[in-house]
């Protein structure tokens, strides 16, 4: 497990809270025991949650954060800084927050489960999607190549091109065009991939690039030195394939599931917008109004470094 691996390298010793729960980190003042952690992980998106745990710098660094959290919080209640009133306020707005967020997290995840329950209900108007927007798995037409960049803002103009009309002779000779590529390309990505881009589409690369290498014809051909925005490139063909437009099977879950998200987005939706609808909302508008103009006084001191003129007096009577 890579979360008691890291903790090991750091030396940690697991221990048993009073509840029976792991401590995985604790100070003289404070713990954090594995349930806060993994609560504190569900307040990120559910399909960020995996890969977050299976990163041992991102689980040491909130585990870091969590006990400095707790610790300072243990001082703040050892000095009695919840005591005052402005403090329990922001102390049940802080709550109020977390139970908001815990209503909507359960209205969600009964959507989906509803949805999950009546998947099969859905598939007509999956059907339907699909043949309203068909061009959307549509795959246009991709080759895959091989390139050696030379680049005339580091070689110079007539250097580069030369490097490429040279290079390109070799590889047409027979010369290992990867090899060629770790050894001679300025493309920074060459000492990994060794010049190979895998497949692309036409509008995903430089225009002059693309219509060089969607011009060559059989895999192996290489083409003569083109310059595109970058440089000069040598492009090797490796592969083509043909324009395809996925099928209601291969497109049926990518469909369903935006249905999903639709669902349960629009049950979020309507628990907001039920209580903004509540008819038993009433705003006190001469309380709200003063609040806006205090506000705009408040920036004006700050924009001036002054406090502001003091009302004048009313005037005397005749």
């Amino acid at each position: 497990m890579i979360l008691a691996a890291c903790l090991a390298a750091a030396g940690t010793a697991a221990a048993q809270s009073a509840a029976g729960d792991v401590v995985l980190v604790s100070n003289s003042t404070a713990t954090v025991t594995r349930a806060e952690f993994d609560a504190e992980l569900l307040r990120l998106p559910a399909d960020a949650r995996a890969g977050f745990a299976a990163n041992p710098r991102r689980v040491n660094d909130l585990l870091q954060r969590l006990l400095v959290q707790k610790s300072l919080a243990a001082k703040a209640r050892a000095e009695k800084l919840d005591a005052p009133p402005e403090a329990a306020l922001r102390l049940r707005l802080e709550t109020d927050r977390v139970l908001a967020q815990l209503f909507i997290e359960r209205v969600e995840a009964e959507a989906a489960a509803e949805f999950d329950a009546n998947r099969a209900k859905f598939e007509a108007r999956a059907r339907e999607l699909y043949t309203l927007s068909s061009a959307r798995f549509a795959t246009p037409e991709m080759v895959s190549a091989t390139h050696i960049l030379f680049d005339p803002k580091k070689r110079g103009a007539d250097d580069a091109k030369r490097l490429a009309q040279e290079t390109r002779a070799k590889v047409v000779a027979g010369a290992d065009m990867a090899k060629l590529a770790r050894e001679l390309s300025d493309d920074p990505t060459a000492p990994r991939n060794l010049g190979a881009l895998g497949f692309f589409a036409k509008k995903d690369m430089d225009p002059a690039f693309a219509e060089a290498a969607f011009a060559l014809k059989n895999p192996g051909d290489v083409v003569l030195p083109v310059l595109s925005e970058f440089g000069w490139h040598v492009i090797r063909l490796d592969g083509r394939q043909a324009p395809a437009v996925k099928s209601y099977e291969q497109a049926r879950e990518t469909i369903l599931d935006d249905l999903k998200k639709q669902q349960v987005g629009d049950r979020r939706d309507e628990a907001i917008a039920a209580v903004r609808r509540d008819p038993a909302t009433r705003t006190n508008g001469e309380a709200i109004g003063a609040l806006v103009q205090r506000v705009a006084a408040d920036a004006a001191v700050r924009a001036v470094g002054a406090p502001p003129a003091a009302a004048a007096p009313p005037a005397a009577p005749r």
